[in-house]
């Protein structure tokens, strides 16, 4: 939803203006005005680097600032999308490392804002479609996403075909959105809210999770076994003790540790 960002820059707070303007699709989760906004920029996630798509109630934006740290210690380019900002708007938009600027970031939106006009999108989608545009026209190793709210209907499930997929913590969040009634969704709001996070699972995805009680684990198994996916669950498939200053990672693909040496409050 629209935050009411502001920017120094005049180009950008120009875009952001817009932004703020934009409405009533704000209020509608869907992949249709996502799908045709993207369609008409050609399609940018399509053309996305290697990706990590994140969805959860707490911890997703944790979980990608890791994994970034994680890629980058290895020296590899890595793309980031991520929401809200907690000062400037360009923290959304990480490219190759590297804090979007803002001519970029005020044009991309400008061209983005452009083919809108009919659609009626929402602040988030217009944002994404922005993100996708700049990650497709920049190279880079690896891009991650973090969702923005649920993840079936959210507008960043429109790619196609993330590498791996994965799941923070799991707990009722936005149920004017995510427990609204549908038919053939759980009954159970625990349950539903688990469903509408694994919707983010794709065909050939490895599908990484942490561990959940045991109707959330059933729900999401069954959403990973309809599409094909890796179920890679905490517990099950792999865990972490500490390990001094550190963690040790265990899975059944081996082990390494310490993993992290940032001393543990």
């Amino acid at each position: 939803m629209p935050d009411h960002a502001h920017s120094s820059d005049p180009a950008v707070q120009a875009q952001l203006d817009r932004l703020a303007a934009l409405s009533p699709g704000r209020d509608i989760l869907g992949l249709e005005r996502i799908a045709e906004l993207c369609a008409r920029l050609g399609n940018p996630q399509d053309n996305l680097p290697r990706t990590f798509h994140v969805a959860g109630t707490n911890g997703k934006g944790s979980t990608c600032a890791y994994l970034r740290a994680i890629l980058e210690a290895q020296g590899r380019r890595v793309h980031a999308y991520t929401s809200p900002h907690l000062v400037r708007f360009n923290e959304r938009i990480r490219l190759a490392g590297t804090l979007i600027n803002d001519a970029h970031l005020a044009a991309l939106l400008e061209e983005v804002l452009d083919v809108t006009h009919d659609l009626q999108a929402s602040f988030f989608e217009v944002t994404t479609a922005a993100a996708f545009l700049a990650f497709a026209r920049t190279p880079a190793d690896d891009c991650i996403v973090e969702v923005g709210l649920g993840g079936r209907l959210d507008a960043t499930n429109i790619i196609p075909a993330p590498a791996v997929c994965g799941i923070a913590s799991l707990g009722i969040d936005h149920e004017a959105f995510l427990l609204a009634p549908e038919p053939g969704t759980p009954d159970d709001p625990a349950v539903r809210i688990a469903w509408e996070k694994a919707g983010i699972f794709k065909a050939g995805a490895a599908l990484a999770t942490l561990s959940y009680p045991e109707p959330l684990m059933r729900i999401i198994g069954e959403r990973a076994g309809a599409v094909g996916g890796t179920l890679f669950s905490e517990g099950r498939d792999w865990k972490v003790e500490r390990a001094g200053d550190g963690f040790h990672w265990t899975s059944a693909l081996g082990s390494i540790g310490p993993v992290l040496t940032t001393r543990m409050a």
